[in-house]
């Protein structure tokens, strides 16, 4: 494939923080002074499963689709303490969680191509992923819905406007990965290894590796 800028998603694409998150998230809801957030995990305490049916939707949408019987407001202020648990947990975390090959694809892949990661995660979390696994000197820019406010495919394109990418795909493993590079008609590789499953992609990969056949 021809590309100047090949544009990552970050879970199941880069990472699977999932289990990681789901007990940092169980932690938060269970301290949680909000007013029946703690019962939301006495008898089902959120897992690595029930994530990644969620993971890759913005940060709002999540809070409504696992928090719904909480109160609007305090469904925010419940992921707001979730995302703090969250922080510390990928700190303390020693465990290689990335898919295996991803770093050494990506320092292969910037030697020749710009490489971003555009994510609908909060903002320090790409930052977290790319301080872990020493990945800063091979990645050009982030964006994410933390920073902006807006979804993927508003953060796409202004990635690929201040980068002035003339070429750009994007690599994701959901529906919503899918939508968000066709409404910017830009190619869209399917990250097949991780969480989901689009309607249609440009091409697909089953391992990270695989990459390196596309653009080299």
């Amino acid at each position: 494939m021809k590309s100047d800028g090949i544009i990552l998603d970050i879970d199941g694409t880069v990472w699977d923080s999932t289990q990681l998150v789901a007990n940092a998230w169980n932690k938060a809801i269970q301290c949680s002074k909000i007013p029946g957030a703690a019962t939301l995990v006495e008898k089902n305490p959120l897992t690595s499963e029930i994530l990644k049916t969620v993971f890759g939707k913005t940060m709002d949408i999540i809070a409504d689709e696992l928090f719904f019987s909480l109160k609007k407001n305090d469904r925010y202020k419940l992921l707001e303490e979730c995302d703090i648990y969250e922080t510390k947990f990928l700190e303390e975390n020693k465990q290689d969680i990335t898919y295996e090959g991803i770093t050494e694809t990506i320092k292969i892949l910037s030697k020749t191509y710009k490489v971003f990661i555009v994510s609908n995660c909060q903002k320090g979390y790409i930052e977290h992923c790319l301080d872990q696994n020493k990945l800063w000197p091979y990645i050009t820019a982030i964006e994410c819905f933390g920073n902006t406010g807006k979804k993927k495919a508003y953060n796409i394109a202004k990635i690929v406007r201040e980068n002035n990418i003339k070429q750009p795909v994007y690599v994701g493993d959901t529906q919503m990965d899918y939508i968000a590079a066709t409404e910017n008609n830009i190619p869209f590789i399917w990250a097949a290894y991780g969480f989901g499953k689009p309607e249609n992609y440009t091409e697909k990969i089953t391992k990270p590796v695989e990459l390196l056949k596309l653009f080299t």
